[in-house]
């Protein structure tokens, strides 16, 4: 379970058995969990976050972007393409 990010007290990651999905990153902090896309960035899903919250942690994703996708293709590969 590889972290990416810690800011503002959440954990970016992504799961080492899920290379066959699309690149994603998951988001955990205070007991919310939330999934976000990253080609092109949208909420996948979530739990237990509110609303301005995940329009924080979307534009944090969409900050982090290419850093997400660079730990992903290190992590899995191009299997995707």
């Amino acid at each position: 379970m590889p972290t990416v990010l810690n800011k503002e007290g959440a954990r970016y990651f992504f799961y080492s058995l899920e290379g066959a999905e699309p690149p994603h990153i998951h988001i955990e902090q205070a007991g919310a969990t939330a999934k976000f896309w990253l080609e092109p960035v949208e909420l996948a899903s979530s739990r237990g976050f509110r609303s301005h919250s995940l329009r924080r942690l979307r534009l944090n994703v969409i900050e982090n972007r290419e850093r997400f996708l660079e730990a992903w293709h290190g992590h899995f590969g191009d299997q995707d393409e």
